[in-house]
């Protein structure tokens, strides 16, 4: 099997997983329906462990731009085929999307709700505010290539690396993903949004352009400095690349906070003025 192909049916099938789970819990007259957060992480864990198991041995199964791109960062991985692995994540996660569009058929139409249907596709944040939203896709996509790199520095019992990389999976979702739906994933989130703009998809309504940015640019920099924290930290190597990501996620993460306080102030101000 080719990388290009390999790439492509891992990340279809992590897709398929994954986005089939969120459309059995939130589509009308399913089996699934409103069985909950705890089935949607667990799914997710388990999509991610059948991709790797699938095509682990042909790519390492990257199945993510961002873990491609931070494995090149750090020289794990060659800059020459980044644009390969990441042209078949995205084709493979939007021929997933469309299979999921296909098991659902019926339930398109019995489901009214246009947010619940784009969330089968694509990630949206419980509560929006843009920079908050970047910052909680920053931190678990941090967190995920800091776990692949510790759990690939250790040793297991052969076949049980992708388990471990989906309890890893399931631990971002269970903890951290409440805020944004934890894309920690571009080709997972920007692929299926493409699926669903293009798809006959009944009262589907927009798919929410506004925020697609989000969900391929937090992970791509939470994945970037969770590699080269990884490599200061674990390995000695304060290279000029970790500094001047630590000074870019410190303005971030400053300017988030501060947004959220002066919201916060101006709320309360609100609040008194109504009072009063």
């Amino acid at each position: 099997m080719s990388e290009f192909l390999a790439e492509l049916i891992g990340t279809m099938i992590l897709i398929i997983f994954g986005g089939g789970v969120v459309g059995g819990v939130v589509l009308k007259n399913t089996k699934a329906e409103g069985s909950g957060w705890v089935v949607i992480t667990i799914a997710w864990g388990l999509a991610v462990t059948m991709g790797v198991y699938a095509v682990g041995s042909f790519t390492g199964a990257h199945i993510n731009p961002a873990v491609t791109i931070s494995f090149a960062v750090i020289g794990e991985f060659p800059w020459t085929k980044v644009p390969l692995y990441v042209s078949a994540q995205m084709i493979g996660a939007m021929i997933g999307a469309a299979v999921v569009f296909l098991n659902y058929l019926p339930h398109w139409r019995e489901t009214k709700d246009q947010g619940a249907k784009l969330a089968v596709f694509a990630t949206d944040p419980a509560v929006r505010s843009p920079f908050s939203n970047l910052v909680s896709e920053i931190i678990g996509t941090f967190v995920l290539i800091m776990g692949l790199l510790f759990i690939g520095a250790n040793e297991f019992t052969e076949g049980l690396n992708p388990l471990i990389v989906g309890a890893l999976i399931i631990a971002i979702g269970m903890s951290l993903g409440g805020a944004t739906g934890y894309a920690i994933n571009p080709a997972r989130d920007l692929g299926p949004r493409i699926a669903h703009a293009l798809l006959p998809i009944p009262g589907k309504g927009g798919s929410d352009w506004g925020y697609s940015w989000i969900p391929v640019v937090g992970p791509i920099l939470g994945g970037i400095y969770g590699a080269l924290f990884y490599r200061a930290m674990f390995m000695s190597d304060f290279s000029a690349g970790f500094w001047l990501m630590s000074v870019v996620m410190a303005v971030i993460l400053i300017g988030a906070a501060n947004a959220e306080i002066k919201k916060g102030k101006t709320l309360g101000n609100q609040v008194e003025e109504k009072i009063s």
